[in-house]
C-alpha cells in the first residue's frame, strides 16, 4: 500500500493549478492558476456556472484527469510524482467519485454495479456483491439491487452512482452533481449519507452543485469563475453576498 503523509493538515492543498485543452486558436484555458485548500473533515462545495472549471478541478482532485502546472496535492500525495500504476493504485484505495452522467456499466445489476470498487480491490464477489446490496438498502434501494440501469429512473441510476463511490469506504469522496436528479426528500437524505460517510478527522467530501437546497450541509463554498476561484466562505456568507450582487 502506498503510503500517505499523515502529518499533512490538507486532505486537499492546490496551489496555481492549470488546465489548458486544445491548441492554437482552438485553446481553452479551463484553469488558470486554482489555489484551494479542503481541510480533513471538511465538506467543502464548489459552485459558479457552467464552464468555470468545476469538473475539471475535481477531476484533477481524483486523479482522473493530469494537470499541466501548479501543485495538487491530496492527503500529502501529488499525482503528477506518481506513475500510472501507483496513481491507479492510489486512487482505487482513497477515492470515490460520483460522475455527473453516473458511468454505470450497462450489462450489470446495481448490485454489481456498486461491487465495481471492491471488486478491483481483490475483495471475493460474494462479499462485494453482499456489501453492495447493504449500500443500496441505505440509499434507498433494497429492492432493485438486480435492476440493470436501463430499468431505473435517472434519480434512481444518480444513487447507484453514489452508492459505488461508498462502497470501498473512501478517505476523498468526490462528486459532480450528486442531486441534480434527485427530488428534494431523497436529495437530502443521500446528502446526509454522504456527510455522515466521508466527513471524520482523516477523510474529506467536495461536491460540485448548482443546487442551492443543499449548501447548507457544506462546511465552506468555493466560488469558480473563469478557472479560478474567487473566493471561499461559509454557506451563509455564500448566500448573502449572492443575494447583493
Amino acid at each position: 500500500m502506498i503510503e500517505m503523509d499523515t502529518m499533512n493538515t490538507n486532505a486537499v492543498l492546490c496551489r496555481g493549478v492549470t488546465k489548458t485543452y486544445g491548441s492554437g486558436s482552438t485553446q481553452v484555458h479551463a484553469l488558470s492558476g486554482v489555489d484551494l485548500e479542503v481541510c480533513l473533515g471538511e465538506h467543502m462545495m464548489l459552485v459558479g456556472p457552467s464552464g468555470s472549471g468545476k469538473t475539471t478541478l475535481i477531476s484533477i482532485i481524483s486523479g482522473v484527469l493530469d494537470h499541466d502546472g501548479g501543485e495538487c496535492r491530496v492527503f500529502g500525495r501529488e499525482f503528477s510524482h506518481m506513475n500510472r500504476y501507483e496513481k491507479t493504485l492510489y486512487r482505487k484505495q482513497n477515492v470515490g467519485f460520483v460522475f455527473q452522467m453516473f458511468n454505470l456499466i450497462p450489462t450489470l445489476s446495481a448490485a454489481e454495479n456498486v461491487a465495481v470498487p471492491l471488486l478491483i480491490n481483490g475483495v471475493s464477489r460474494s462479499e462485494a456483491v453482499d456489501r453492495a446490496r447493504d449500500v443500496l438498502n441505505r440509499v434507498g434501494l433494497g429492492d432493485r439491487t438486480y435492476s440493470l440501469p436501463d430499468q431505473l429512473s435517472g434519480g434512481q441510476q444518480q444513487r447507484v452512482a453514489i452508492a459505488r463511490a461508498l462502497i470501498h469506504n473512501p478517505r476523498l469522496i468526490v462528486c459532480d452533481e450528486p442531486t441534480s436528479a434527485l427530488d428534494h426528500e431523497t436529495g437530502h437524505k443521500v446528502m446526509e449519507l454522504l456527510h455522515e460517510t466521508a466527513i471524520g478527522v482523516d477523510r474529506a467530501l467536495i461536491v460540485v452543485t448548482h443546487d442551492a437546497r443543499i449548501f447548507s450541509f457544506a462546511n465552506r463554498i468555493a466560488k469558480m469563475d473563469d478557472g479560478r476561484i474567487t473566493y471561499v466562505t461559509s454557506p451563509h456568507h455564500y448566500l448573502e453576498n449572492e443575494k447583493q450582487n
